[in-house]
């Protein structure tokens, strides 16, 4: 009998195994959104258990574990390590049909070499496996990433952030490349409660003034510099509601003025405020040669509850259903009016909006610099990162756009064990690949598939962030 991760898992026909095994397979991995922590990467420590690397912080597994009836003590609470990894071990045997089975038993056979299916009557051996390699520094944190032939990755940043610890990344060879990324986030969220502290550390950091509407702009493009010296190639936005509306120059100061001094703005207010903010960074990203994401989408903190008791990204986010395609419209084309629109990254989290975003992409395409694929439908996000959202991106992007020119997958992940699901993407875009050749619906050109194949993998991210 096969073991259940086998060389043939989720490839069913000779084509797809064909391209996998030949060309997807042997690619570097370039991680270009993660939320890795670089202070982590450069103690290079090991862990102690493998429920401390598999649990800790992995919503993902947060919000199954509580739809298995598991009490929050074995969640997130400070219950006992082996305890909550067999409470893990008898959820995950319930995941039939979800991509956390699948991902689990990659990373125990890609990490640990283990072939078992874990549950509970396999947990206790499993768990002791695991441990004794853990204990071993060939298990360290940069290990772990040497294991999967990590090449590039890209953590999530403020832009208060001093970057020590990337800096201190830079000034050794060790093997792959640490780059951070500039999220502003906490800039662009003015109605939130500690939006006026936030700008004040932000214009201490900057050392400007950042009373007016134009000052804090400056402040963000010091940072933005100061990024870029710093190995920089990419920018990131999360809009969770209205995000352009047009305004006046004054406007925007008025309202940025009022939020400092404590008045909550209006949804407009907002709307105003957030696209003069985007478009002026956006053309600043421009003129950098940056890339631009923007993950779409989300509603947060649902649970009034667990938010009081255990704060932001514990597994209380879903995907949110607002229509914004002429919000989307107006903020790219104010860029694109100038010809300063950067390469942007359009992610869906609501699977609605995949074919309104991979048609907005081809509106903006129109470049003198040959940039295949200027606007891209970003990979399957978050709660979409299952084998049917990946299907589904690709079949959006391939109805109405370029699929050869896509830059493929990211973990979006806080855990060291995550990057097998880069060869989980692989897999699934093999077998699609694979299914529309044996369907007749492309020639058995194998020299092009195996490079469309490569650079999906690899080499159009490589290219398309200039890495």
């Amino acid at each position: 009998m096969k073991p259940f991760i086998n060389d043939d898992f989720i490839l069913t026909n000779e084509t797809a195994r064909h391209l996998f095994h030949s060309a997807a397979k042997q690619m570097p991995i370039i991680d270009f959104h993660n939320h890795l922590d670089p202070q982590k990467i450069w103690e290079d420590g090991c862990y102690d258990n493998i429920a401390e690397v598999w649990l800790g912080g992995d919503h993902y597994k947060w919000r199954a574990m509580r739809a298995n009836g598991v009490p929050e003590e074995l969640v997130t609470g400070d219950g006992d390590p082996y305890e909550k990894f067999l409470a893990w071990a008898d959820t995950v045997q319930n995941c039939i049909g979800n991509p956390l089975y699948h991902w689990t038993h990659l990373e125990l056979k890609r990490y640990f070499g283990i072939e078992e299916t874990l549950s509970p009557a396999s947990a206790d051996r499993i768990w002791n496996l695991c441990n004794e390699k853990l204990k071993s520094p060939e298990y360290s944190v940069r290990n772990l990433l040497r294991m999967q032939n990590v090449e590039i990755l890209c953590t999530t940043d403020d832009p208060i952030d001093d970057l020590k610890w990337h800096k201190k990344l830079a000034g050794e060879d060790i093997g792959f490349s640490v780059l951070p990324t500039f999220r502003p986030g906490r800039a662009l969220d003015i109605e939130k409660a500690d939006f006026a502290e936030y700008i004040a550390k932000l214009a201490e950091v900057a050392g400007i003034d950042a009373s007016g509407f134009e000052g804090l702009k400056a402040a963000l493009v010091k940072r933005l510099d100061y990024f870029v010296e710093n190995g920089c190639k990419v920018t990131d936005h999360s809009l969770e509601s209205a995000f352009f509306l047009p305004a006046t120059a004054e406007e925007v100061d008025r309202i940025y003025r009022d939020a400092l001094a404590g008045k909550a703005p209006s949804e407009s207010e907002a709307a105003m405020y957030r696209g003069a903010l985007m478009t002026a960074l956006g053309k600043e990203y421009a003129d950098r040669g940056l890339v631009m994401q923007l993950h779409i989408g989300a509603i947060r903190n649902n649970s009034t509850r667990l938010f009081k008791k255990l704060g932001a990204d514990i597994g209380c986010d879903s995907s949110h259903d607002f229509n914004y395609a002429p919000q989307l419209s107006a903020l790219m084309d104010a860029m694109d009016l100038e010809d300063k629109l950067p390469r942007t990254i359009l992610y869906y989290l609501n699977p609605k909006d995949a074919a309104m975003l991979a048609t907005m992409a081809g509106n903006y395409q129109s470049n003198d610099e040959g940039i295949r694929g200027k606007v891209q439908l970003g990979t399957a996000w978050w709660l979409c990162d299952h084998k049917n959202g990946m299907e589904y991106q690709m079949d959006s992007l391939a109805d109405v756009g370029l699929i050869s020119t896509f830059i493929g997958m990211l973990t979006d992940s806080r855990s060291f064990l995550s990057f097998p699901r880069h060869e989980y993407f692989r897999r699934i875009l093999c077998n699609k690949i694979g299914t529309w050749v044996e369907n007749g619906e492309y020639p058995e050109d194998f020299d092009y598939l195996e490079k469309l194949v490569r650079g999906i993998a690899h080499d159009n991210a490589k290219d398309y962030f200039r890495f």
